[in-house]
C-alpha cells in the first residue's frame, strides 16, 4: 500500500476525498410544462408547451458514505423550483426563464456550473423547436483571495 493511502486511512478518509477535484452531475431532461412565455399578446392569452433541460456540474462537500439523499443534490428539488418559477406568472423571453432557471440551481453551493435549454414547442410547425440554452458559471476568487 502507497504511504499516502496509509496516511489517509489513518486519518479516516477515503481515496476519493484525497483527490483534488471529485464532481458529478445531475440533469433534468426533457421537462414538459405549460408556461405562459411570450412578447406577443397572443402568447400572453394562451399557455404554450415547454421543454426545459438543465445540466448541473456538481463538486459535492463530502463524498456519500451512505446511500443517504442527505448526502447529495436532489433533483427533485431542481424539478420543483423551476415547476414553481413557471408557476409565478408570465415571463416575456425564453432567455429571461433560463436565466432563472440557472440562478435557482447556483442557489446551492455545490453547483459549479448549469446549463439550461428552454424550448418553445408549437412556434413554428416547420420546426420541432425554437429556445435558448445558457450557461452560468459559479465565480472564484483569483488564487490568494479565497
Amino acid at each position: 500500500m502507497d504511504e499516502n493511502w496509509q496516511l489517509a486511512d489513518a486519518l479516516g478518509l477515503d481515496r476519493v476525498q484525497s483527490l483534488e477535484t471529485w464532481t458529478y452531475s445531475v440533469f433534468v431532461r426533457n421537462l414538459m410544462l405549460e408556461a405562459s412565455i411570450g412578447i406577443y399578446d397572443y402568447e400572453k392569452a394562451k399557455k404554450q408547451r415547454v421543454r426545459i433541460n438543465a445540466d448541473l456540474t456538481v463538486v459535492p462537500s463530502i463524498v456519500p458514505k451512505a446511500d443517504s439523499i442527505d448526502d447529495v443534490l436532489n433533483y427533485e428539488s431542481i424539478i420543483e423550483g423551476i415547476q414553481a418559477i413557471v408557476a409565478e406568472g408570465h415571463i416575456e423571453l425564453v432567455e429571461t426563464l433560463a436565466d432563472r432557471i440557472a440562478s435557482l440551481c447556483l442557489t446551492d453551493p455545490r453547483v459549479e456550473s448549469v446549463r439550461v435549454g428552454v424550448e418553445k414547442l408549437d412556434v413554428y410547425p416547420q420546426a420541432e423547436s425554437v429556445g435558448v440554452q445558457i450557461e452560468h458559471r459559479r465565480r472564484h476568487a483569483p488564487p490568494g483571495k479565497r
